[in-house]
């Protein structure tokens, strides 16, 4: 009789009192599979982890025992089955620590974090295990294999040389001892940058101390400072639809100081939720780690798999953007110290200041401001314009459902669907800040697509945001900014659900790359073409009117320089971190401010994060050595608009290949796979362009 994971767990669990009730241990009863989120609550994570991680031993066990000689399919593609109830175990805690935390949850995930590395380093480090594999992989050039599983193989080979499979035993047990001590640390900081984010906020108390507020920020403090029982005053906190409009337009200069100051140093307040200890730990048990497994610095370890390849290569590119767009910077600069002094501010322009004097030079150079432009971005018809633009390249439908349990009432779901009604997977959306959410923006997946002995298997993929909030009076109205990140985050999600291959597995796009279906999506926000057919005006339902889509436009290079400035510097920072020699500590604030100054950084700019608060980097978030991603991923979809601009912006024999070579399949040289659609490598030319910096 054949035994299966689920079985094997029914047998495990007879007898076994409240531990059967497990959600996460029974087949789930719900449309397409998706999670009971009204069923699992925290004390069901812990069990489940547990029994998850023995069913996938057990899944390992079966493959070593094997008499048979190791083959794809008794090995390479056993590995690939293996470990599919830990995996969604896995997934949906990490959506709801990310979206939806709370003390217990964060208690969980201090105590798994270390159970889950050593998990997966006694798989990694398994020298039997990966003498079959490695066979195999030597094996490779005459087993005829096709192109996908030939991708599977390299990653999977890849992934067991670079987690030390290859490493004695003595220094498999520094590299255990390195990897523990990881993932605690990276526990710590997203807990301190998480409790500090939340820690920190302004408090209002006099109505003189709101001047040159908008309404929505107004009416959004009063009800944030009532939630927390400060009924009369207004709250300003530290998630962006709260302190960036309020650096915007507040005439109080000396708080839009305390602001931006709370904004900046999170993590580097000397308190309990300071960072710079653990950051650089971090950063020294990286080196050891990369040492060990033979590479000079982390930078290089990372690269390796990306398609930038080398630090240098990095470094070469982040510079050659770093001289113009510091330039523009200054001159943008300029330009606000000038309507300083004109109005007889007696003050040199400083970094709490840049956000408030953008606004007012926008409006004086082209008549245009933030608050003229949201009464036209409803979120509701934002998002179902970024569907629209979906449907008419692809093809595809979204259809709301309601009958899909969701794990807070903010979140909507749909069901995707091809043009002939075939289930492509679903999407939830997350768009509203709520304490228990990390800041910023994010696209995952509670289960990724696959196909193995014909069990297709669907996506269900989320999208989170911290997005301005619907007030008593007034629904979600979004920044152009927000509008910009609603696009990027369900390109993301199309990436996911137009997943195509049999193994996910093979699907495993270089960090470099992974921004392009993202940021290829923005491009159709605030085109003319496409911004009357959803942004509609939230009380008449008017479409935003000609003159202001003409604005827009003329506006579209405006703050370019700060924007470029602020990311690459972040992006310089990240690089240095990893480009440590030294597996030794470094003071946190004498390194960052010696990588600022290296790259003459001007004062008026701060780095888009900074190292306590670089969540990206120092939380095992995947863009370590690789937050450059971003702008290298912009020069491909610059290029990329570029083509459907000169077909047609909804051209669908265009967009099919997009869709067939760029977003439904993984390969080892995804240059290879985006020349497949455009015919050449990209230039720079487009970007430089698009930025102003040209």
């Amino acid at each position: 009789m054949k035994i299966t994971i689920w079985s094997f767990m029914v047998i495990l669990l007879t007898g076994c009192g409240t531990q059967s009730r497990n959600p996460f241990l029974v087949e789930w009863n719900t449309p397409f599979g998706t999670p009971p989120f009204n069923e699992i609550g925290n004390e069901h994570f812990m069990p489940a982890y547990k029994e998850a991680m023995i069913a996938h031993r057990v899944e390992i066990e079966d493959i070593l025992k094997n008499a048979e000689a190791p083959t794809f399919k008794n090995t390479i593609e056993a590995y690939e089955k293996s470990g599919k109830l830990l995996d969604t175990v896995d997934r949906v805690f990490s959506c709801l620590n990310g979206a939806d935390t709370n003390p217990e949850l964060q208690a969980i995930s201090e105590e798994v974090e270390p159970l889950l590395t050593k998990h997966y380093d006694d798989i990694l480090l398994n020298s039997d295990l990966f003498t079959r594999v490695r066979t195999i992989y030597e094996q490779r050039e005459n087993l005829g294999l096709n192109e996908e599983e030939s991708t599977l193989l390299e990653n999977i080979y890849k992934d067991f040389v670079r987690s030390g499979a290859d490493l004695d035993e003595k220094d498999k047990e520094a590299l255990r001892a390195i990897n523990e001590e990881l993932s605690t640390l990276y526990v710590k900081f997203r807990k301190n940058h998480l409790d500090q984010t939340n820690a920190i906020a302004l408090v209002i108390e006099n109505e003189s101390d709101l001047a040159g507020l908008p309404e929505t920020l107004i009416a959004g403090a009063a009800e944030t400072a009532e939630n927390r029982g400060l009924e009369g005053k207004w709250v300003i906190t530290l998630q962006k639809p709260s302190f960036e409009p309020f650096l915007q337009y507040s005439e109080k200069r000396t708080l839009r100081e305390k602001v931006y100051k709370g904004y900046i140093n999170r993590g580097n307040n000397g308190d309990e939720y300071d960072n710079k200890a653990v950051v650089s730990r971090i950063a020294a048990l990286r080196v050891k780690r990369s040492r060990l497994l033979g590479y000079g610095t982390y930078a290089d370890f990372v690269l390796e798999r990306n398609m930038a390849k080398k630090p240098e290569n990095v470094f070469g590119f982040l510079h050659d953007l770093w001289k113009p767009a510091l330039e523009r910077a200054k001159t943008e600069a300029a330009e606000m110290q000038a309507i300083i002094d004109r109005e007889g501010g007696n003050f040199k322009l400083s970094g709490w200041d840049w956000w408030y004097y953008a606004e007012k030079l926008k409006k004086e150079k082209y008549a245009l401001e933030d608050s003229m432009l949201r009464p036209y971005f409803k979120m509701e018809n934002v998002r179902q314009g970024a569907f629209s633009v979906a449907e008419k390249l692809y093809g595809i439908k979204f259809i709301r459902r309601d009958d899909i349990q969701v794990y807070d009432p903010d979140i909507e779901v749909f069901e995707v669907q091809e043009a002939d009604g075939k289930h492509l997977g679903i999407f939830y959306s997350d768009y509203f800040p709520r304490d228990g959410k990390r800041a910023g923006a994010w696209s995952n997946s509670l289960r990724s697509q696959s196909n193995m002995d014909g069990n297709y298997i669907t996506p269900l993929v989320f999208n989170v945001g911290n997005f301005s909030k619907p007030t008593e009076n007034k629904p979600a109205l979004l920044s152009t900014d927000e509008v910009g990140t609603l696009f990027h985050e369900l390109g993301h999600a199309l990436n996911s659900l137009f997943g195509d291959t049999v193994y996910y597995g093979s699907r495993r796009t270089p960090r470099d790359f992974v921004e392009l279906p993202s940021q290829i999506m923005e491009n159709w926000a605030m085109d003319p073409e496409v911004l009357p057919t959803y942004a509609v005006h939230f009380e008449t339902n008017e479409p935003i009117p000609q003159e202001l889509i003409a604005k827009i436009q003329k506006a579209s290079l405006f703050n370019q320089g700060f924007r470029t400035v602020e990311y690459l510097a972040a992006s310089f920072l990240d690089m240095d971190w990893h480009s440590l020699r030294e597996p030794e500590g470094v003071d946190t604030a004498n390194f960052e401010a010696k990588s600022m100054d290296g790259i003459g950084l001007m004062e008026e700019i701060a780095s888009r994060y900074q190292s306590t608060n670089f969540a990206h980097i120092f939380s095992d978030g995947g863009y370590s050595a690789g937050y450059y991603s971003y702008i290298w991923a912009e020069v491909l979809d610059a290029d990329a608009f570029q083509a459907f601009k000169e077909a047609g912006l909804f051209n669908r024999e265009l967009a099919g290949s997009f869709r067939e070579h760029v977003l439904s399949r993984g390969s080892t040289d995804m240059m290879a796979q985006y020349v497949k659609f455009r015919g050449a490598e990209p230039k720079v030319d487009a970007l430089l362009l698009r930025r102003g910096l040209k």
